[in-house]
């Protein structure tokens, strides 16, 4: 008996593509806590593209922009994604996952703290 198949998206392979391109570039540089955290962003995002696959454009855009954001550098310099544009991009994908309610995907570390305002839309998470 086959297994089950998923009827895919055809933007859900480039971002999942995105996304482990984006990790094994931080592979080379990152070491210890700030690349388990990449690791654990990566897991949650690709789960999160699989999982919206067929959902509606607005939770699929949610995601799309979670992706880019774990993605795209934001400073300058440097050829690596600073620790706090990690915690930046944790942030922003946790709060992707809780209005998701894929609670089950939040980073672990953000599992002890207070959930932060889910009221703001996720797109202004980009401004700050």
């Amino acid at each position: 008996m086959a297994g089950e198949q998923r009827n895919v998206e055809p933007g859900t392979d480039v971002l999942i593509r995105k996304v482990d391109s984006h990790l094994a570039a931080l592979r080379g540089g990152l070491h210890g806590p700030e690349l388990e955290l990449a690791e654990r962003l990566a897991r949650c995002l690709r789960e999160l593209v699989l999982c919206t696959a067929q959902a509606s454009a607005a939770d699929r855009g949610q995601v799309r922009v979670a992706v880019h954001y774990f993605v795209l550098r934001r400073e300058s310099r440097g050829r690596l994604l600073s620790v706090r544009s990690l915690a930046a991009a944790e942030r922003v994908v946790d709060r992707v996952a809780r209005q998701l309610g894929r609670v089950d995907l939040l980073a672990e570390l953000a599992r002890d703290r207070p959930a932060r305002d889910d009221a703001q839309p996720i797109s202004n998470a980009l401004l700050h």
